[in-house]
C-alpha cells in the first residue's frame, strides 16, 4: 500500500496535463490582466501630463508624472465634508449591521425563542417585496430620519441577507461548545460576546465587506432623501462633478491657490473625470484585502445548510 501510494505521488505528469496547466495560467494571467488593466490606465492618465492625455498619446506607460490633478480635486470645498460623510456612513453603518446580522441570528438559533420560526420567516420574506419609492419617501419623513444623517444607516441595519449567512453559520459551530458555557454559568449575553462572536468572524468580515461596499458605493439614497448639502456623501458629490468636469475645470483655472506650476491650468475633462474615478474606487480596494482571507470561507459556509 504504501509504495503503491509512493508511486502515485511520483507519477509523471502526462503532456496533456501540462498543456492543459499551462492553458489554465494563460488564460487566468490574461483574465486578470484584463481586470487590472482598466485601474491603471485611468491611473497612469491622472498622473500623466495633461496636454498628452487630452491628445490620447498615455497608453502604457505614465509621461511627465505629477500628482497636480489629486491635489486640484481635493481642493474643492465640498470633497473634504463629503469624504467624511461617507467614512461615517461606511463605519457607523457597517458595525451596525453586524450587530443587527449577529445578534438575531442567533436568537433564531436558540430553540427556547418565543415564536422564532414566525419571526424568521417575517424577517425573510421581506426579501421578495419593496414598497416602493414613493411609500419609503412617506415613511422616512414620518419617522424622521428624511434629510439627515440617520436616512443612511438605520434602512440598511436588518438585512436578511446578512442575517440568513449569519445564522446558518451559527448552526454550523459545534453546539456542545455553547453547553459547556451555559453549564458554567454564562447567561445569553456572556455566551454571544465571549463565544459566539469571536468564532463568527469569517461570516461576520464578509457581512462587513458587503456592507461597507454597498455604503460607500451608495449614492441613490442622497439623490432621493436629502437635500442639505452639509450630508452630500461623496460618490454623490462626485457623481455630480462628473456631470459638471467643465465647471469644476473653469473654477480651478480661476482660482489662484490652484496655480501649480502652471499644470491647473492644462485641466481638461478627461483627466477631472479619471481622477474622480481613482477616488472613488481607490479606499475599496485598499480595504477589501484586509478581510479576503476571510470571504471565501464565510461565504461557503454562512451559505451551506448542514
Amino acid at each position: 500500500m504504501a509504495k503503491e501510494a509512493a508511486h502515485r505521488v511520483k507519477r509523471k505528469r502526462t503532456t496533456g496535463e501540462l498543456a492543459f496547466d499551462i492553458l489554465l495560467y494563460v488564460f487566468f494571467g490574461l483574465f486578470t490582466i484584463a481586470c487590472i488593466f482598466p485601474f491603471y490606465y485611468i491611473f497612469i492618465n491622472t498622473i500623466s501630463d495633461n496636454n498628452l492625455v487630452a491628445t490620447g498619446r498615455i497608453t502604457l506607460i505614465p509621461k511627465g508624472i505629477h500628482f497636480e490633478n489629486y491635489l486640484n480635486v481635493f481642493k474643492l470645498d465640498t470633497i473634504p465634508k463629503a469624504a467624511f460623510i461617507s467614512v461615517a456612513r461606511t463605519v457607523i453603518g457597517t458595525a451596525f449591521t453586524i450587530i443587527a446580522a449577529s445578534f438575531p441570528a442567533y436568537a433564531f438559533t436558540r430553540a427556547e425563542y418565543w415564536h422564532r420560526t414566525l419571526w424568521y420567516r417575517f424577517v425573510v420574506i421581506t426579501m421578495y417585496f419593496s414598497a416602493g419609492v414613493i411609500p419609503t419617501f412617506l415613511t422616512y419623513r414620518a419617522i424622521g430620519i428624511y434629510d439627515t444623517f440617520w436616512v443612511y444607516i438605520l434602512p440598511c441595519v436588518v438585512t436578511p441577507f446578512n442575517l440568513i449567512l449569519c445564522k446558518t453559520y451559527i448552526e454550523s459551530l459545534p453546539a456542545s461548545l455553547e453547553e459547556s458555557a451555559e453549564i458554567d454559568g454564562a447567561g445569553y449575553l456572556v455566551r454571544y460576546f465571549r463565544l459566539i462572536l469571536p468564532l463568527s468572524k469569517p461570516i461576520l468580515a464578509t457581512i462587513a465587506v458587503f456592507s461597507a461596499v454597498g455604503q460607500w458605493n451608495n449614492f441613490m439614497d442622497t439623490v432621493l432623501y436629502v437635500i442639505d448639502k452639509n450630508l452630500f456623501t461623496l460618490q454623490y458629490v462626485l457623481y455630480d462633478y462628473l456631470n459638471r468636469a467643465n465647471a469644476i475645470i473653469e473654477i480651478l483655472r480661476t482660482d489662484p491657490t490652484a496655480m501649480m506650476d502652471g499644470v491647473s491650468q492644462l485641466l481638461t475633462e478627461t483627466t477631472v473625470k479619471y481622477t474622480i474615478c481613482i477616488v472613488t474606487v481607490l479606499p475599496v480596494l485598499l480595504v477589501y484585502p484586509f478581510f479576503q482571507r476571510y470571504f471565501v470561507k464565510g461565504i461557503m459556509i454562512g451559505a451551506v445548510k448542514g
